[in-house]
């Protein structure tokens, strides 16, 4: 799965475009990273939200284990891979019929976030079990939600392409070609919302999170580590 986002919508992490500046390496612009998703993956789809966000996954080679989705109500779009372990009782929390899968369930999740202000943001993905990672956008408000499980058990990596978009990929050597060292693998157990302006730990919502240069070897430019916390982003 792939969301490509303007600086319209979210700010690059000031951590990423430094770690870009300390090494820098081949990027290319976003329109260059969405047709290398399109033209690489067997079957993907991709649509364009509004001027400032692009979307597109497929279900080629996906894990029968953490299958991708995609869905869109109320102007409300999701990305989502994975599985939650505790879907049917989510659904009866949420009023949702037995017939409501995960990409629902994250929407009307997010729903709630959004109409119940200020009902706290960690809220979302604290009480999700099982392996996911998700992207929402909510094109109402302008509002970006990404989040991680909390083992890391389906990889998210985000990057800033050449022109300054900001993307979040399934695919590591997708992202890798480019944003160049502008590039970290999303830390798990960590969700980031425009909303409450920027990236948090979901147990522990007021603890820093900070970034760490990457040695020069790394395909990452920085890693992002949770303080007072063993949560880090992991490489692969």
């Amino acid at each position: 799965m792939l969301g490509i986002f303007s600086s319209s919508v979210v700010s690059p992490p000031e951590e990423l475009v430094a770690a870009g500046s300390r090494t820098p390496s081949p990027k290319t612009t976003a329109g260059k990273l969405l047709n290398r998703f399109v033209e690489s993956k067997a079957s993907a789809v991709s649509l364009q939200v509004g001027e400032h966000v692009q979307l597109a996954y497929t279900h080629h080679s996906e894990s029968p284990w953490h299958p991708r989705s995609f869905a869109v109500k109320d102007e409300i779009f999701c990305l989502f891979e994975g599985a939650l372990d505790n879907l049917g009782s989510l659904r009866q929390q949420y009023g949702l019929a037995k017939s409501a899968n995960e990409v629902i369930l994250v929407i009307e999740a997010y729903k709630a976030l959004r109409d119940r202000a200020p009902y706290p943001a960690n809220r979302v993905v604290c009480h999700l079990s099982g392996g996911f990672a998700f992207i929402v956008f909510d094109k109402s408000t302008s509002t970006l939600f990404v989040a991680s499980d909390q083992a890391g058990k389906v990889p998210l990596y985000w990057g800033i392409t050449a022109d300054g978009y900001v993307a979040f990929a399934d695919d590591a050597d997708l992202l890798k070609g480019s944003c160049g060292k502008s590039l970290a693998s999303f830390p798990q157990g960590c969700f980031y919302s425009t909303a409450v302006g920027g990236l948090r730990c979901y147990e522990n919502p007021k603890n820093k999170i900070t970034a760490v240069p990457a040695e020069e070897e790394e395909i990452w430019g920085a890693f992002f580590k949770v303080e007072g916390s063993t949560v880090l982003a992991a490489t692969e």
